[in-house]
């Protein structure tokens, strides 16, 4: 069972039926993230799969219905909607601009691109693919609505191939189909973290040097040092770490752990995605102190005080 991150949507018709398939068809060496922004600029795919043996892929999901459908081209799509014709973006381009722009972020770092000597030396050392999920279109109206004239039939899951007890292997094979090659030696864990250290930078630990959470939100990754040796959370971490949702949580563990990892993530993300004022406590003065640094130095201390209790009480 594949580890979905942050978990299965409650909301959204189409993106939660896909990824209790993805959660229900692949194994549990993948990793897979659903509507978590990527990279410096927070691009925003609705899926994310990673494999080390198969490789990186996005997908976007669509609920359209063919019925809503006006007109379809190459580069938009017209909707038909309760505001009147509504233009869209080619699926198939946004996902594959996400791709891209992914790809150029990992190309910047040399262990993950193909050594000099290599026929595509400098080139991403993975295959990679992008593509489309119709959740409310059969296969059969795809193509009886010439929809595979414009997106190619092996770059789109349609909803009759993404139904519950659909057979496992016939999905896994359709996403695979997406993919541009096939791998010939499998990514190995420390280039699966370097994967993760790029795409997702606020997953970043214990590095000075890095760009993680202490690191100024306007700097230019292609002028930051690339370790070495990267760190960051692990799957478990990460997982506790975007789920948090509202309400009372107590994180259990033993000293270093995550747990000031996880804490000053929440500070950001709700920085981040919330308008109202954000109020930290801390019991240990050494905690609050870091954690306002990391706050201060993201630009966000007008929106998130963190104090020590004691001074709070003052």
């Amino acid at each position: 069972m594949a580890n979905l991150i942050p978990g299965v949507p409650r909301k959204n018709g189409g993106e939660r039926r896909f990824a209790q398939r993805l959660v229900e068809t692949l194994e549990d060496d993948y990793w897979a993230w659903h509507d978590v922004a990527v990279g410096r600029l927070q691009r925003r795919p609705d899926f994310v799969v990673l494999h080390p043996r198969r490789g990186l892929l996005v997908l976007e999901v669509k609920d359209w219905k063919i019925g809503t459908i006006h007109d379809f081209n190459k580069s938009s799509t017209t909707l038909l909607t309760d505001r009147g014709l509504v233009e869209a973006a080619n699926p198939i381009r946004q996902a594959r601009g996400i791709l891209e722009y992914l790809c150029d972020m990992l190309e910047r770092d040399p262990a993950l691109v193909n050594p000099p000597g290599h026929s595509h030396a400098g080139k991403l050392a993975m295959p990679r693919g992008h593509g489309v999920v119709l959740a409310n279109i059969s296969r059969a109206t795809f193509v009886g609505h010439g929809l595979d004239t414009i997106w190619p039939e092996n770059l789109v899951i349609c909803q009759d191939e993404m139904a519950e007890g659909v057979d496992a292997e016939a999905f896994q094979e359709r996403l695979w189909n997406m993919f541009n090659y096939q791998f010939r030696e499998p990514l190995t864990l420390p280039q699966i973290d370097r994967i993760r250290w790029h795409l997702y930078p606020e997953m970043r630990v214990h590095a000075p040097l890095q760009a993680d959470l202490l690191s100024p939100p306007d700097s230019d990754p292609g002028t930051l040092p690339i370790p070495d040796i990267v760190r960051v959370m692990d799957r478990q971490q990460e997982q506790l770490a975007r789920s948090l949702g509202d309400g009372h949580r107590i994180i259990h563990g033993v000293a270093g752990s995550g747990k000031t990892m996880i804490l000053a993530y929440r500070c950001v993300h709700l920085a981040r995605s919330l308008d109202r004022p954000i109020l930290v406590l801390c019991f240990n003065r050494t905690l609050a102190a870091r954690l306002a640094h990391a706050v201060d130095i993201q630009g966000l201390h007008s929106r998130v005080d963190v104090r020590s209790f004691h001074v709070w009480c003052a």
